[in-house]
């Protein structure tokens, strides 16, 4: 098992540490997208099937090393496949990813995160048992909270991986439907903060809030039922 973790955790520093070595960041920016963004369409009409396929992988890799780019990645699945496509691509490439990077952080991380401060953990992991959908769905929605720390520190909780990818995929629809489409206007966008406006963001917040709220209110409904 050690072994095993430290492979894991070799290998993925290695993907970072290369991503940054040779600069590929350079290649997720908007700038870049723009100016390939023609080179890209005439390529994708001739390799339909393989242009998906790669971006796909591409998106799960990038996710699941935590990587910068997800906001362009999104951006560039509309502006390459449209808002239909884009959406499906990206939703389902974004979770899958999503979802890796939440289970190298348990794989890696939890056992000794939860044996050292377990005690302190108690009401939080018992918290995220009950109602871990509802609190992850809201912090899907939140755009101020970075996609990889969400990822990273529910793999240190309790959630179960099931509920975390389905959550995830439904938190983040939004979202990404607002940069899919946000890609289909490519030209129009002149940097990533055009796209959430301050009323927006605030939408989005009170749509995650809102589960959270509902339930509430019905315990406490349930709970004055069964008082009287």
């Amino acid at each position: 098992m050690k072994n095993t973790k430290v492979w894991i955790a070799v290998a993925a520093v290695a993907l970072i540490a290369a991503f940054f070595y040779f600069d590929l960041g350079q290649y997720l920016s908007l700038e870049y997208l723009k100016q390939k963004h023609q080179t890209i369409l005439d390529f994708y009409a001739e390799n339909r099937l393989l242009t998906i396929v790669g971006f796909f992988c591409l998106y799960v890799a990038m996710a699941a090393l935590s990587l910068p780019g997800a906001a362009i990645l999104t951006l560039a699945g509309g502006a390459i496949f449209g808002f239909f496509t884009g959406l499906v691509v990206v939703s389902f490439a974004s979770t899958i990813g999503a979802t890796l990077a939440f289970l190298i952080s348990r794989f890696l991380f939890r056992d000794a995160v939860q044996n050292k401060f377990g005690e302190h953990l108690e009401t939080l992991n018992k918290g995220i048992k009950e109602e871990g959908a509802f609190y992850l769905f809201t912090l899907r929605l939140i755009p101020a909270i970075p996609f990889f720390v969400v990822n990273l520190l529910m793999g240190l909780t309790p959630i179960k991986t099931g509920i975390f990818a389905i959550a995830s995929q439904l938190g983040m629809l939004p979202g990404t439907a607002v940069f899919v489409n946000a890609g289909n206007q490519l030209s129009k966008i002149n940097s990533v903060g055009d796209i959430l406006s301050p009323s927006l963001i605030a939408a989005f917040v009170m749509l995650g809030v809102f589960p959270i709220i509902a339930k509430k209110l019905l315990d406490l409904y349930k709970k004055r039922k069964v008082a009287q």
